[in-house]
């Protein structure tokens, strides 16, 4: 059974900085492009940040230079280090995975981790 966990979400003001995790289960890790999505009230759901299996790293545009997305293969788990936290970050942060190679065309999603920027 495939399982995808976030956790590190919570509420932070503005400028503040949080760290979430993806712990990942039940997939073959290093063969996942992981990613970081997420969806704010009302609006559709976004790509922030996504990592290939290589360590290859892609950030939105919004993100860049705020935010950093790390992966660790020998712990099946993925990272979103969020810095310079503004109140328009607030959404509900989602992990994916999405398989390469072998596993091209998988697909799995966490239930995602709400992330609130606010004095």
């Amino acid at each position: 059974q495939v399982q995808l966990v976030e956790s590190g979400g919570g509420l932070v003001q503005p400028g503040g900085s949080l760290r979430l995790s993806c712990a990942a289960s039940g997939i073959f890790f290093s063969l996942y492009t992981m990613g970081w999505y997420r969806q704010a009230p009302g609006k559709q759901r976004e790509l922030v940040a996504a990592i290939t299996s290589g360590g290859t790293a892609n950030n939105a545009d919004s993100v860049k230079g705020r935010f950093t997305i790390s992966r660790d293969n020998a712990k099946n788990t993925v990272y979103l280090q969020m810095n310079s936290l503004k109140p328009e970050d607030t959404a509900v942060y989602y992990c994916n995975a999405e398989g390469t190679e072998l596993y091209y065309g998988m697909d799995y999603w966490g239930k995602g981790t709400l992330v609130t920027v606010s004095s």
